[in-house]
């Protein structure tokens, strides 16, 4: 058995030492690499965009700004479709409180259980205890705030380094590739832009898709006269937005809504049109749109989004389908390249024949 020497030990020793300070210091600054990752993420899926704003003849940077004020505009559009509807709603249900009081009271039912369970002298007790209630709910306002505060700051952080990364990015890969030499660098490059397509046409995709969800989500409900149809029509878009489960989740909030206005007939009417369009979603939209994007086995999509729901909630199972993708194109370029060498003894590193007496 071979004898392993001192200077062995110490540079396993070193190298266990090295490993375990990057994880230590990579877990100390995990926000700031979450915040970086999700700013790559925007810069990737912005980046398509604005190449169209700049092929109009805008400068890079203008290009940049008129992006984010067509983001800016669509959320301030979804508030406008949400913030009213729900207004109107609300105030009508206030207005009508007395009357869903009077029929609750009126209710032989519910007046079996109050004798029962002493539901009224309940309510009233909770009233009176509601004044000692204020001090714990100024706190909870101003944790709150806090946070709201905490997450704007953070989002102009992550916008920030997109610009940037927008702004800089092409250049700073280019001299990327060029230091890589002419054998790996075409290779590098090869890499990104299918990244660059995936990852920016399955966002442009799944914003497509989730749309087309939202609006015959508000139609359908339109249709039938249930209250709230174009907020309900954004958290569908919304959810969506989500692999998997997201669409599933919405329906389940959506029906019961149907069902409280109508039970069973909207109840009924909702649940087969959202059978019927997730069968249409999944075998003809998805096809169609994601058909030069990723390209990913259901188990792994299944494992991605669960890792990413695991590490980082929503944001993760969001980005979690496009990360996947990045990863098997690695993946897949890793394989074809160490297949080449084993199957072709005379080839170079990537592919290319080896000139004789070379």
């Amino acid at each position: 058995m071979p004898r392993v020497s001192a200077r062995q030990v110490a540079k396993v020793v070193l190298v266990a030492a090295v490993v375990a300070a990057a994880l230590y210091l990579l877990y100390r600054i995990r926000t700031v690499v979450v915040l970086v990752f999700i700013a790559l993420f925007i810069a990737v899926a912005l980046g398509r965009a604005v190449d169209r704003f700049e092929r109009l003849g805008l400068k890079r940077w203008l290009a940049i700004l008129a992006t984010y004020l067509t983001m800016l505009l669509a959320v301030f559009g979804v508030g406008l479709l949400i913030v009213p509807p729900i207004v109107s709603q609300t105030n009508r249900f206030i207005k009508n409180v007395p009357h869903y009081v009077d029929d609750l009271q009126k209710n032989k039912t519910i007046r079996d259980y109050d004798r029962k369970y002493h539901i009224v002298q309940k309510l009233k007790t909770g009233a009176a205890k509601l004044p000692s209630k204020v001090g714990d709910a100024v706190g909870a306002l101003r944790s709150v705030t806090v946070g709201v505060f905490s997450a704007l700051v953070q989002l102009i952080t992550v916008l920030v380094m997109a610009f940037f990364m927008l702004l800089d990015g092409k250049r700073i890969f280019a001299w990327v590739f060029a230091e890589l030499g002419p054998v790996r660098g075409p290779r590098a490059r090869r890499i990104a832009d299918d990244i660059y397509r995936s990852v920016g046409g399955y966002v442009v995709g799944n914003l497509l898709i989730s749309l087309i969800a939202g609006v015959g989500t508000w139609a359908v409900l339109a249709l039938l006269g249930v209250p709230f149809a174009v907020p309900l029509g954004v958290v569908m878009a919304f959810f969506d937005l989500i692999p998997l489960v997201g669409a599933t989740i919405a329906g389940i909030l959506i029906g019961i809504v149907a069902a409280i206005h109508n039970f069973p007939g909207d109840a009924i009417v909702w649940v087969v049109y959202l059978i019927v369009y997730q069968q249409i979603e999944n075998n003809v939209i998805q096809p169609v749109v994601y058909r030069r994007t990723v390209q990913l086995h259901p188990l792994l999509v299944i494992v991605a989004v669960l890792i990413g729901a695991s590490l980082l909630g929503v944001l993760g199972a969001l980005v979690a389908i496009p990360v996947a993708g990045a990863v098997q194109i690695f993946a897949r370029d890793w394989w074809q390249l160490h297949t080449a060498d084993r199957r072709a003894p005379g080839m170079g590193p990537v592919g290319e024949e080896v000139p004789e007496g070379a």
